[in-house]
């Protein structure tokens, strides 16, 4: 018999438990182990019914993803469900934890389903860029109705356990799996209850096949939010099929939907992305088994925009906060936004109706950096200068307790400069969240040179905990993220001295997929910011700062590089800042010239690349992925790319090192002459994906 699959029988209970941790994920060995065990079950004249389940934290958790790209090996899971549905004795799937993707392909190829009333169910594969390949589309839809069906595999979002048993994806929720199940299918052998193969039965999808708009408004409502991806839209004619067509028609149509996008370019990135978080977690350089610090409460200095986002994410976790401010004015309006923001996110159903009340009992606001003594975890998000930080964490060191880990929440500065300020140097690293903090998911961790390991690691872990992506970098001006992104500003300056237009660059960055333009980007920030450290630092910046000589700040003052109506955020191109950038030009006696979009998308995207070729010659990146961590996470780089290192390999390294060549000469730029290791790269014909390879061999 199978190690990962056993057969057990309690007199005329057959019980197959899959054993593969830690997910039980549906490998060759699994798909064979279950195969074979259902079979003997069907063969022995003593069993009368079947429970499949499976041992550990969870059900079947989905598809072992190391197998895809790779020559199948047998049996093909639609073999083994074939099996398990024609079986003349009833099959009861008995779920806990989470049944995912194939998972739940193959509850649903039993006769039956129970689950605990912790399960979580759903069809996920949209989140991968595929869509589920063994007859997810076809059974759903027959199981739960075309309009959940296409909720769940469009959207890709699981379900529990009341929700499944109110639609009847279950039949029963269960204290315990196995008893639970044992029992349910001890029912049906003693009431002689015909198996339901939900291949034979149509009458949820009755009502969609007399009136398809039914299936059509569904998708309508699902796909809205999926401008630039290809899976979600083959998922749904995939469900389509179920309505339209025989189930083995349905089930053909299925295959080759899936067999199409796991082919595609979009799938690959988005199956890198999902293994580039995961490696991102991963720290370089700490001994194995460093262990976290604990933390049970958290004191953040500072209730503004950020300082209140922040609060927001660890209360959403159930940590406990002391939100510090200098005066109760500050304070009163940072609880009060907070406040705001859960009640409108429960207005509209996104949260318990209950739960503002408690996330905002989580919360101790207090005036006085004294406060801070109880936190294992400070994290500092004030005014973004060093003069003003270094002073917060010269006073942090009266106050805070021994071991305590201390973050600045800074974007830009350097970490070593701060940590100078305080008597314990290996305590302090960089958190550096994403506005809106309670929304965006990357932490860009920042490890400084007296950085303890055991710190590290627990502000890796506490990201994780508030469900941040954490990516661990290093000290540089702008850490990853924002250093890549300047280089981007610098382009899109310059494209407007020759000639293109700030709504030309911003079509090209969004037709790309990005959510937004530079221009748009600066308008929603205010300009005023750049104009106010350009004239610290004595810097010109003609055309910005014409425009905020104009008073023209961005949405704030309701123009900026475009104009907005009253109340309103969209962008609409101005005749007046287009005639500004003529003026400027004719002053400057530059000569405009037509400036293609192909050039625009060039040196948009290729500097950033370059910037990312001397991050990991520096090392402040581990890792090429970690680089599309944080740009996937904190900037909405589209999914379905991968993230720009990797989308750097699919257009090829020599065709970027080359254009670069090109632009430094044509635009007198030596800033964008190709960095050493993506020239190295380019010449030897390899990608950036070989050093993670070639990291990893080592």
């Amino acid at each position: 018999m199978s190690e990962v699959v056993k057969l057990e029988r309690h007199d005329e209970v057959g019980i197959v438990t899959v054993n593969s941790p830690p997910v039980n994920a549906l490998s060759a060995a699994v798909r064979g182990g279950i195969l074979e065990c259902i079979k003997a079950a069907i063969a022995d004249p003593a069993i009368k019914g079947i429970v499949l389940t499976c041992a550990g934290r969870t059900f079947i958790a989905g598809a072992d993803i190391t197998e895809f790209g790779k020559p199948p090996k047998p049996p093909g899971l639609n073999e083994v469900l074939a099996e398990m549905e024609n079986s003349p004795k009833p099959i009861v799937a008995a779920i806990h934890g989470t049944a995912l993707g194939g998972g739940l392909e193959v509850a649903l190829a039993c006769h039956y389903r129970v689950a605990v009333k912790e399960a979580k169910l759903g069809l996920p594969e949209v989140k991968l860029g595929l869509l589920p390949g063994a007859g997810g589309t076809q059974r759903l839809p027959r199981a739960v109705g075309p309009e959940l069906a296409v909720k769940m595999i469009v959207g890709g979002d699981p379900i529990g356990a009341a929700e499944a048993l109110k639609n009847g994806l279950i039949e029963e929720i269960v204290e315990d799996r196995v008893s639970g199940g044992e029992a349910f299918v001890r029912k049906l052998i003693a009431e002689k209850r015909p198996l339901r193969r939900l291949r034979d039965d149509d009458s949820k999808i009755a009502a969609a096949k007399a009136d398809r708009s039914i299936f059509t408004n569904a998708v309508a409502a699902m796909t809205k939010k999926s401008r630039g991806l290809e899976a979600p839209f083959a998922a749904a004619d995939a469900v389509g099929a179920a309505i339209d067509l025989p189930f083995d028609e349905g089930l053909k149509k299925e295959r080759e939907g899936f067999l199409k996008l796991v082919a595609s370019d979009q799938s690959k990135a988005q199956r890198y992305a999902f293994f580039a978080e995961r490696e991102a977690n991963k720290i370089a350089g700490v001994p194995e088994g460093t262990k976290s610090r604990p933390v049970n409460r958290v004191a953040i200095l500072g209730a503004g925009t950020m300082g209140g986002g922040i609060a927001m994410s660890f209360a959403n976790a159930g940590i406990p906060v002391t939100l510090i401010e200098t005066g109760e004015e500050q304070l009163k309006r940072g609880m009060g936004i907070m406040q705001k923001n859960w009640e409108a996110t429960a207005a509209r159903g996104g949260i318990p109706a209950d739960a503002p009340a408690k996330r905002m009992a989580l919360i101790n606001g207090v005036v006085g950096i004294e406060n801070v003594g109880d936190a294992d975890l400070v994290i500092e998000a004030v005014f973004e200068t060093m003069a003003v930080k270094q002073e917060v964490f010269g006073k942090l060191d009266q106050y805070v307790k021994p071991g305590a880990v201390l973050a600045s929440n800074t974007s830009y500065l350097n970490i070593d400069e701060i940590a100078k300020a305080t008597k314990r140097p290996q305590d302090v690293l960089g958190m550096h969240f994403f506005s809106p903090a309670n929304v965006m998911k990357l932490c860009e961790i920042v490890r400084a040179d007296k950085t303890a390991p055991d710190a590290l690691v627990t502000a890796v872990t506490i990201a994780r905990k508030i469900a941040k992506v954490p990516a661990v970098v290093g000290v540089c001006d702008g850490f990853v993220g924002n250093r890549m992104l300047a280089q981007r500003g610098k382009q899109s300056e310059k494209l407007l001295f020759e000639g293109a237009l700030p709504q030309q660059v911003d079509a090209v960055v969004t037709k790309f997929g990005m959510p937004m333009g530079p221009f748009a980007m600066g308008d929603l920030a205010g300009l005023d910011i750049g104009w106010r450290s350009r004239k610290d630092r004595g810097i010109k910046s003609e055309i910005a700062d014409a425009l905020c000589e104009a008073g023209r700040f961005g949405q704030k003052t309701g123009k900026g590089y475009y104009k907005y109506e009253p109340g309103s955020r969209s962008a609409l191109p101005d005749p007046e800042v287009e005639k500004l950038i003529d003026e400027t030009l004719l002053r400057l006696g530059r000569k405009k010239r037509v400036v293609s979009d192909e050039e625009i998308l060039e040196r948009m995207m290729y500097p950033m690349i370059n910037e990312g070729a001397k991050i990991l010659e520096e090392g402040i990146a581990a890792r090429p992925s970690d680089i599309d961590v944080v740009w996937l996470y904190g900037y909405g780089w589209p999914i379905y790319r991968g993230g720009p290192m990797f989308w750097a390999d699919t257009v090829g390294l020599k065709h970027i090192a080359d254009r670069l060549a090109f632009y430094a000469k044509e635009t007198n730029d030596p800033s964008l002459e190709p960095a050493p290791l993506l020239k190295k790269l380019a010449a030897e014909g390899k990608t950036f994906a070989s050093l993670a390879a070639a990291s990893k061999a080592a």
